[in-house]
């Protein structure tokens, strides 16, 4: 399978993978090229969706590596969903989705790093409450899907169903790390904008807090929480990163210059502080499952057990309904945002 033999005509390829076709990137289309050794494509179009509309299935080759890494197998005999996977704890199934922009509201390609555009990345509110409708919306769907067609498939019964969310909803969405997905899930929302207006009230830093719904535009309002109470128990858990972007390729390439920059944010200690690196791209260290999320739900009708992506770089979230407490496991290595710049080029 050879990702990057044209399928469509030129005027037809998303500008994503217009970006990647440039010399420098040979290293990265390489990495990319044995990541998706191996997948199957069922209904041969993934290739042409690749370079027409790039993300999702960017995050289903990334899935597919990482499961590689676990050296877990898939079952590729259905055509749905996405992954049947065998592993040596147990057998779930994984469906992959990608939250995308709303009609009329800007792509994530479509970054102009302009002055007022780069002044929104300083707040986060607007920049979460996008995130939130986006995620949910996509969540929504897929639950929608599972309830009319895969619960009645005798592979997925009586196995953890697992949902595969990427955040590719707006410019600047690897801003976000798991202030929205939080807020979706459990209905805990970090508020940063209220500590950035006023932090002398809040000495221990941003305050949490339930929103209940997040407002559309048009005044409509999306729930959140889908996690905080029983009514989505049949899907075990989300995985979510919003850093598998074009940019981990980047970041984990090798010799591409002293031209790349890489920015990323870290935790180094159980208590998640925020620690600022900036490297070129042979000093930064980043593994493929690095900024990788598993949330769980604790109402799930067959739970996905922790051991199953229990790895370094992966951190795993907990709730407990009772008391709104969230517990974080792997925080002593979590990568929180990172950004790969070129001299005179977009970031990624």
């Amino acid at each position: 399978m050879n990702l990057f033999e044209f399928q469509v005509p030129e005027d037809k390829l998303h500008p994503n993978f217009k970006n990647i076709l440039i010399p420098q990137r040979e290293n990265e289309r390489r990495l990319l090229s044995q990541w998706a050794n191996g997948f199957v494509d069922r209904d041969n179009k993934l290739v042409k969706e690749f370079q027409t509309t790039f993300n999702s299935t960017f995050w289903e080759i990334y899935l597919f590596q990482v499961l590689k890494e676990f050296k877990y197998t898939c079952n590729w005999d259905h055509p749905a969903p996405d992954f049947e996977v065998s592993s040596p704890h147990l057998s779930f199934v994984i469906e992959a989705t990608t939250a995308n922009a709303a009609n009329g509201k800007p792509n994530e390609w479509d970054k102009t790093f302009s002055e007022e555009e780069m002044a929104k990345t300083k707040r986060f509110n607007e920049l979460n409450r996008e995130a939130m409708i986006r995620l949910s919306n996509s969540f929504l769907s897929k639950y929608r899907k599972y309830t009319k067609s895969y619960s009645k498939l005798p592979h997925c019964r009586n196995k953890p169903f697992v949902l595969a969310i990427a955040p590719f909803e707006q410019p600047h969405f690897n801003l976000q790390y798991n202030r929205p997905i939080n807020a979706v899930l459990y209905n805990q929302y970090v508020d940063e904008d209220a500590y950035l207006d006023n932090p002398s009230k809040y000495a221990f830093g941003p305050p949490t807090i339930e929103l209940d719904f997040v407002e559309k535009d048009n005044g409509s309002e999306v729930p959140l929480g889908f996690f905080a109470n029983d009514e989505f128990r049949e899907f075990s858990a989300v995985i979510f990163s919003c850093t598998a972007s074009w940019g981990k390729l980047s970041a984990m390439g090798v010799d591409f210059g002293s031209d790349v920059q890489v920015n990323s944010i870290w935790s180094h200690s159980k208590k998640g502080v925020p620690e600022k690196h900036i490297l070129n791209s042979q000093e930064h260290n980043e593994t493929t499952v690095d900024g990788l999320q598993i949330y769980h739900n604790p109402f799930a009708m067959n739970p996905l057990p922790y051991e199953v992506f229990d790895r370094q770089g992966i951190v795993q979230t907990y709730f407990e309904p009772r008391t709104k407490e969230i517990i974080r496991h792997g925080l002593d290595h979590a990568l929180y945002f990172r950004s790969v710049v070129r001299k005179s080029k977009k970031s990624l």
